[in-house]
């Protein structure tokens, strides 16, 4: 897993650029800089078992927490804090972060997103190509549960997964095309790199991708998650995803490739505006469906996987909580609907914290909620 989190001001609820000392004294290879300096990046261990991973998420989890919280600072895991301002944050010194933000200015100074990531064991890359073709149609149901990004600077989007439509800009973002193996994708990554759209590698930022430097398959589609039990339901599902497709591919009579994926950008713009709370495209029908029809689809197609794994009760309970608690982006803005937007910033650190609700403040200016497109003071 790599999770991504925003710093913040306590008493402000505003980004803080202060990534340098809340990571000083943190291990290198597990907590890391982000392209802002308002954010900070998580990764985690390899693990088999879901109580395995769970425990290594909430233990960086803490560490972080304390990190900033010895500064006067929190962290939010979550696609964006609804008072963030572009201008209360910096980039990260470093030569790749300042071509960055040379080459795509304003997509690059309003970065100001966070998503998490998970990285599913693929030893053979051609296989790896092939079940990223395999897997995309059911990805934008597992963005629908992450969730967690209706606001944009002090607005209120509309949107459940604001990120993921700040996030389309990138040059290279989106579904990924399908491909007959690895030498193939390999080829159209050289040639992107080549054109000079961008600088390297890493900067391949499809939905889902072989990651360049692991044997691995790494989910990208996903908003940053307040609760790390939805972190853990995402890894579930989407390693069992990969199993399923695994097994599908290997058989006598495997499944061809249509070839026709256009229809992802629109079902993942669906999942991005409705989350759990409205209709998502059925993989099956390319119709529009109740998520909580569409979520239990995808725990039908991939329960046997789940079985295999023994991890079909644990994932089915996440699930339903899921359905029944709404996504983070509800919950976040039922709490701008009764309170303000710095209360909103509270629910999610307490929640990226495992507490059920926020702790006590100080009283502090509240922050109207605008309309949507409409910033707020």
């Amino acid at each position: 897993m790599e999770e991504e989190f925003h710093i913040v001001e306590v008493e402000t609820g505003r980004l803080a650029p202060r990534a340098a000392a809340v990571l000083e004294g943190l291990p290198g290879y597990a907590f890391t800089t982000e392209l802002q300096q308002a954010a900070v990046e998580t990764n985690s261990g390899v693990h088999e078992s879901l109580a395995d991973l769970y425990d290594d998420v909430t233990s960086a989890r803490r560490r972080l927490d304390a990190a900033a919280s010895a500064h006067g600072l929190a962290v939010v895991a979550a696609g964006t804090v609804p008072l963030a301002r572009a201008a209360d944050t910096r980039p990260t010194p470093g030569r790749r972060y300042r071509r960055m933000v040379d080459d795509y200015r304003m997509i690059a100074d309003e970065q100001l997103i966070c998503g998490t990531h998970v990285h599913v064991d693929v030893p053979d890359r051609d296989l790896a190509v092939r079940v990223m073709c395999e897997v995309s149609p059911w990805l934008h149901t597992l963005l629908a549960l992450s969730a967690s990004s209706p606001f944009w600077a002090s607005a209120d989007t509309g949107y459940a997964s604001w990120r993921t439509m700040v996030w389309q800009r990138w040059p290279t973002a989106g579904p990924p095309g399908c491909f007959a193996d690895a030498a193939e994708y390999d080829a159209v990554v050289r040639g992107l790199v080549r054109s000079g759209v961008i600088s390297d590698v890493g900067m391949i930022y499809y939905d889902i991708r072989p990651s360049a430097h692991q044997q691995t398959l790494e989910l990208r589609i996903c908003d940053a998650c307040p609760r790390a039990e939805t972190v853990v339901l995402i890894a579930g599902l989407f390693r069992a995803l990969v199993t399923d497709a695994r097994t599908r591919l290997e058989a006598a009579d495997p499944p061809a490739c249509p070839g026709r994926h256009e229809w992802l950008r629109a079902a993942a713009w669906r999942a991005a505006r409705s989350g759990l709370e409205g209709a998502l495209l059925d993989p099956a029908t390319r119709r529009e469906a109740p998520a909580d029809q569409v979520v239990r689809g995808l725990l039908g197609r991939v329960r046997p996987a789940l079985e295999a794994a023994g991890d079909w009760a644990t994932v089915r309970g996440l699930a339903e909580r899921a359905l029944a608690d709404g996504s983070a982006a509800h919950r976040i803005r039922r709490t701008a609907h009764h309170d303000d937007l710095l209360a909103c910033t509270d629910l999610a650190i307490a929640e990226t914290r495992g507490e059920e609700r926020p702790r006590p403040r100080r009283t502090a200016p509240a922050r109207r909620v605008a309309s949507p497109g409409q910033a707020a003071a």
